[in-house]
């Protein structure tokens, strides 16, 4: 069973701006490239930070008298609204991954961390992609036929060696259900817990029933 990696998801062409690139310099590149984030690059390409649509707000919400009225802003958005270049603008350490990680190492990252995004680097710390919680959904539009015959023949066959006409998979939008007979009980939580695994599932019902309890302890 072949999880998706990253590298196989990521956009490989980012939009980066230098550290001293100004504030209307990363505005404009968000606009013309038509991204809601920036990557933050050294001159080797190694990423310092993402510069987001999030962390330029500030800079309008300082504008305009009838502001006067409202609670003072935290200290940190005082300091967005007065920056004027990226690396003083960017959210920095930026959050990355491996081109080799799976969708689901990611996810975690991106969970734990609170990020909408990962910059994606290589061995010497590179930048080469980035990977949005959109690219990471689109492991669901793998299509029903290729996600049955990834379960019958890698999860079943190739993995647990299971009698292929013993258990009936059926995939309808990514949802799973299987039918059928397996040898021993303790298989049918591995089973379930293995077609949950497979890249595209969304959900996973079985109806398996075994030939022999070996939950019973022998006396």
């Amino acid at each position: 069973m072949r999880h998706r990696e990253l590298g196989e998801l990521m956009t490989r062409e980012v939009v980066t701006v230098p550290g001293n690139a100004g504030f209307k310099d990363v505005v404009r590149a968000l606009a013309d490239h038509q991204v809601s984030a920036v990557a933050v690059v050294d001159p080797a390409g190694h990423p310092l930070g993402v510069v987001s649509e999030g962390d330029l707000l500030p800079k309008s919400a300082d504008q305009g008298d009838f502001l006067r009225s409202l609670a003072a802003p935290e200290a940190r958005e005082r300091d967005k609204a007065e920056s004027t270049r990226a690396e003083e603008l960017m959210s920095a350490p930026p959050v990355c991954a491996r081109p080799d990680w799976t969708v689901a190492e990611a996810a975690r990252l991106m969970e734990a961390q609170d990020v909408k995004r990962l910059l994606v680097v290589d061995d010497s710390d590179r930048l080469v992609g980035i990977v949005s919680r959109r690219d990471l959904l689109k492991i669901f539009l793998r299509d029903d036929d290729t996600i049955r015959h990834e379960i019958t023949g890698d999860v079943l066959d190739l993995t647990l060696h299971q009698d292929p006409g013993a258990v009936t998979v059926e995939v309808t939008d990514g949802r799973v259900e299987l039918r059928g007979t397996v040898q021993f009980k303790s298989l049918i939580p591995v089973i379930e817990r293995m077609c949950r695994g497979v890249d595209g599932v969304v959900h996973v019902a079985q109806h398996l029933g075994y030939a022999v309890d070996d939950d019973v302890a022998v006396h």
